[in-house]
């Protein structure tokens, strides 16, 4: 991306899109109960609090009745026919991993099969995007996290901490490919979320064979163990790389979303919160919810001057409804260099 005179003030930004996380698999109910929704309503009427709170793009996963993360695919098409009859300008976006909350006591904590997640192409109705992961990959989701993120929680818990700490993903070529294709012949977008540099870098060769002709909406998933550190060198050196025409999201975790999400607010780039990310003030001094979090990115965009985007004009940022015919057509919208010619 490029940063060319103006490209700090508001007028010459897109207005910003704020996905909300507010499901938090890998938190328990009791970690958090004010704010962890358990029942289908609950679920329901917290994604319609995020929106009207000024999210747009709403992480889904989805709960059991007991509490834990639901692998069920059934219980997704509940959940998004309940949001959609209640935000119809909401944008769905399923998270691949479907749930990766430990099965069992002392399991640990896993990306579902190839086959699996395959099927969320089927998902009815159809979620607006489903994330993808690239290249397989550590996904220690505790290891940048310290003793006060995780103090009074089922986190702390040694055998649950082991669990995150040992997660991968599995996200091999020919996969991710297939799923790119199953997922585009059904109208669902694929929203990039990507670890570091050579992560995007094997998007773009997608890209140039022709395998991938999608709009590049990404996300820069910053939360170590095994992905880029949430610092500015990190930052730079890959928004360096996402060419002009791609959608970026910033992500992190715990203390360290809300310094991502103000550098993204003064670049010109969109944000990502929630109880999934982070469930602590950034003084620890309390829990804060998702809304809260929400309310908090809306009032400093408004005062450094940038409109939050609506439903309808977050759809038009985001390119919903787009797909490319070739790889020509994909890098020449996505703002990469064409591909050399051969030379006769």
């Amino acid at each position: 991306m490029h940063f060319q005179d103006g490209a700090n003030f508001p007028e010459n930004q897109q207005k910003l899109v704020i996905t909300c996380a507010p499901y938090g698999p890998e938190w328990m109910p009791s970690d958090f109960p004010e704010d962890i929704a358990v029942t289908m309503d609950e679920q329901v009427q917290k994604a319609v609090d995020c929106y009207n709170a000024g999210a747009t793009v709403l992480h889904v996963h989805v709960r059991e009745a007991d509490g834990k993360g639901s692998k069920r695919l059934s219980k997704f098409n509940e959940l998004l026919a309940g949001i959609r009859a209640r935000v119809p300008d909401m944008i769905l976006q399923v998270g691949g991993s479907i749930s990766f909350a430990p099965e069992n006591d002392g399991d640990t904590a896993k990306w579902l099969s190839d086959d699996t997640r395959h099927m969320l192409a089927d998902l009815q109705p159809t979620p607006d995007q489903v994330t993808i992961a690239i290249n397989s990959n550590q996904m220690n989701v505790v290891e940048q996290m310290c003793a006060a993120d995780v103090a009074g929680t089922s986190l702390a818990e040694p055998a649950n901490y082991r669990a995150y700490r040992e997660m991968t993903i599995p996200a091999g070529p020919e996969w991710v490919e297939e799923h790119i294709r199953r997922l585009s012949e059904k109208g669902i977008q694929t929203h990039f979320q990507l670890a570091n540099i050579t992560q995007l870098e094997t998007v773009e060769r997608m890209m140039r064979r022709g395998v991938c002709n999608v709009p590049l909406i990404l996300t820069w998933v910053a939360i170590g163990g095994g992905f880029d550190a949430p610092n500015i060198y990190n930052l730079a050196n890959f928004v360096r790389g996402v060419p002009d025409g791609a959608v970026l999201t910033l992500e992190s975790s715990m203390l360290n979303v809300l310094p991502m999400n103000l550098m993204a607010l003064a670049m010109g780039v969109h944000v990502r919160c929630g109880i999934e990310d982070n469930i602590w003030s950034q003084k620890r001094d309390r829990k804060i919810t998702t809304v809260e979090q929400i309310e908090q990115l809306v009032r400093l965009s408004r005062e450094v001057g940038r409109d939050v985007a609506n439903g309808q004009e977050a759809r038009q940022i985001y390119k919903m409804g787009t797909f490319y015919q070739g790889a020509d057509e994909t890098l020449a919208a996505n703002g990469f260099a064409p591909n050399r010619s051969k030379k006769g």
